[in-house]
């Protein structure tokens, strides 16, 4: 199983190494210490953490952005059948969720806690800016 070191769990969820030390001083976040004697949290604990402490961003509609088309995240859940999956990505406060072939999923051994990068390729994407470009 993925475990990720403070650093990189404040990376992944935007918050300071403080912020994550502080969640595992009060129990919110365990971090046993590995064999290298560093905390390190369980992907699929803190997968479900992302889960649960996302929150989405209020849109002012005072628009003046391009999103980007790579999101890091953390799987939270795969849904498979016989031929297709459901795989759930939790990218800071955005849920992305692809649809891909369940040999696809087995391949990339995708499960909850696993790190991955969406990529979302559109040959239409709307871009605003709130003063009409000038």
């Amino acid at each position: 199983m993925a475990q990720f070191r403070i650093s990189e769990v404040s990376e992944l969820l935007g918050v300071s190494d403080d912020t994550v030390r502080r969640w595992i001083d009060t129990g919110q976040l365990s971090a046993p210490k590995g064999a290298t004697g560093r905390m390190l949290v369980d992907g699929a604990e803190l997968a479900a953490f992302a889960k649960a402490h996302a929150h989405e961003t209020r849109d002012p509609s005072a628009v003046d952005r391009s999103a980007r088309n790579r999101f890091v995240g953390l799987v939270t859940e795969v849904v498979t059948d016989k031929v297709m999956a459901q795989v759930d990505v939790q990218c800071g406060p955005h849920r992305v969720v692809s649809l891909m072939s369940s040999e696809a999923v087995r391949e990339l051994r995708l499960e909850p806690g696993v790190l991955v990068v969406a990529v979302v390729k559109s040959t239409q994407v709307v871009i605003e800016t709130p003063d009409g470009g000038s």
